[in-house]
């Protein structure tokens, strides 16, 4: 089905305070990722970085301490991050209010080719 209700898109396991929805993909026809998270206050991604493709993250509510390459910045509410293939990076949210954020990958399986400095992969990453 190529429209999706965000509100009921389906929940792939992801990480503790940690809830990931995928809005396109396979089952959408499209050769391209996207998914939406919402997070609670502590909860992130552990330092990794992305093999063969790029990430965007457009943040909509909440704020994150976000560490790109040797840079640490705060990023909120209706700020983009771009992340070129194969640079580290990690987040943490800060807000009290927790975050939610919109994620988009240009390959499928992207997240399959990921290397994890620190921590591991998430529980449903073969899922997604």
């Amino acid at each position: 089905m190529p429209v999706v209700r965000n509100d009921e898109a389906r929940e792939i396991p992801w990480r503790p305070g940690y809830r990931n929805y995928i809005l396109a993909g396979e089952a959408q026809g499209v050769s391209v990722s996207s998914s939406m998270a919402v997070l609670e206050k502590g909860a992130g991604a552990p330092l990794h970085f992305h093999e063969e493709v790029d990430e965007v993250i457009v943040v909509i509510e909440g704020t994150l301490d976000v560490r790109i390459g040797d840079e640490r910045l705060l990023v909120g509410k209706n700020q983009t991050i771009s992340v070129p293939a194969r640079t580290p990076h990690a987040f943490t949210v800060v807000s009290p209010e927790g975050a939610r954020f919109i994620a988009f990958l240009p390959k499928q399986g992207a997240h399959m080719a990921t290397r994890y400095l620190e921590g591991g992969p998430p529980l449903g990453a073969a899922q997604k």
